[in-house]
């Protein structure tokens, strides 16, 4: 196994939202705060990027058009065209009152898009977050429904291959949560705590982020604050093996390349001093790439509005 870095200090904040395109041979990511989608073509080498007018938090390409992208806006849902920059609200603003923003996205076997909201950061990536204001949304024909609420950071999602089960992380609790999904109807019931972080283990794991299975149905958590990425059992809540980055702020992964056997892997820069990302961390907000695991991914889905 190795660990390698594919896009130095790509992200200026905090990178997010790995999502492989395997057609084109794309990762595409998001640089949060710096209101910044990322295309990293990995034939070419070239990362190139879009400037939004807000914060954004996922991406993800639609299914009959890989350049058309849906991604979290703030506190909407919009499409971008990455040829001429063009931006399209899908939703209206949501959580109205608050200074809530959306965070993790991602699309479930159906196409249907699932993604959550977390409390104002007064400095972003680090505590002062405004705790419980978070919510759980899908998306289906342009229409946001609502699944739960008081979530401190909604965060990782995935589904395993029988559509039966989904998963979900809210960071402040270190847990991931698994649910029965009903992926017809686009419900979800029956929560339990699939992986708990534990007490006493902050040092060590940080807390969970990111998130995604691998084709043998494991867990693969990205770490904040605790450089690494753990794989887990979901079945068990066991850790089974985890890969360290020379970087703390670990934010999400995905499975990509030519035979879904490679991890990307993104992390974040904001909140680290000049020193301390000079001396300690200087491959903060680098895209990482570990080979060798000898495990593959799944593909992962595109929004598909039906």
């Amino acid at each position: 196994m190795s660990v390698s870095v594919v896009v130095k200090n790509a992200a200026s904040t905090t990178g997010e939202g790995p999502h492989w395109d395997p057609v084109s041979r794309v990762l595409w990511y998001v640089d949060i705060t710096a209101n910044d989608v990322h295309r990293y073509d990995t034939t070419t080498g070239q990362d190139s990027k879009l400037h939004l007018d807000d914060t954004v938090s996922f991406v993800t390409p639609t299914k009959f058009n890989l350049e058309s992208l849906v991604v979290g806006l703030g506190r909407r849902i919009s499409c971008l065209d990455w040829k001429t920059g063009n931006v399209t609200h899908l939703t209206e603003e949501v959580d109205l009152g608050t200074k809530n923003r959306f965070n993790d996205g991602k699309c479930d076997p159906s196409g249907r898009l699932w993604t959550g909201t977390m409390g104002y950061e007064a400095t972003p990536g680090a505590t002062a977050i405004e705790l419980q204001m978070g919510s759980l949304y899908s998306l289906t024909k342009g229409s946001l429904k609502h699944h739960l609420d008081k979530i401190d950071i909604s965060n990782g999602l995935d589904w395993t291959d029988d559509q039966r089960t989904m998963f979900y992380i809210d960071s402040i609790p270190r847990k991931v949560y698994a649910f029965d999904f009903d992926v017809v109807n686009g419900e979800i019931s029956n929560r339990r705590v699939a992986v708990d972080f534990g007490e006493g283990t902050y040092e060590e794991r940080g807390v969970p982020d990111g998130c995604c299975l691998d084709a043998e149905g494991k867990l693969w958590v990205a770490c904040y604050h605790g450089a690494k990425v753990i794989r887990f059992d979901p079945e068990t809540g066991k850790e089974l093996q985890h890969v360290s980055f020379p970087a703390k702020r670990i934010t999400s992964c995905c499975f990509g390349g030519e035979n879904l056997d490679e991890l990307y892997v993104t992390c974040g820069k904001f909140g680290l001093t000049d020193e301390e990302f000079k001396k300690e961390q200087p491959l903060a907000g680098s895209i990482f790439k570990v080979t060798g695991l000898g495990i593959k991914g799944r593909p992962m889905h595109c929004y598909e509005d039906k």
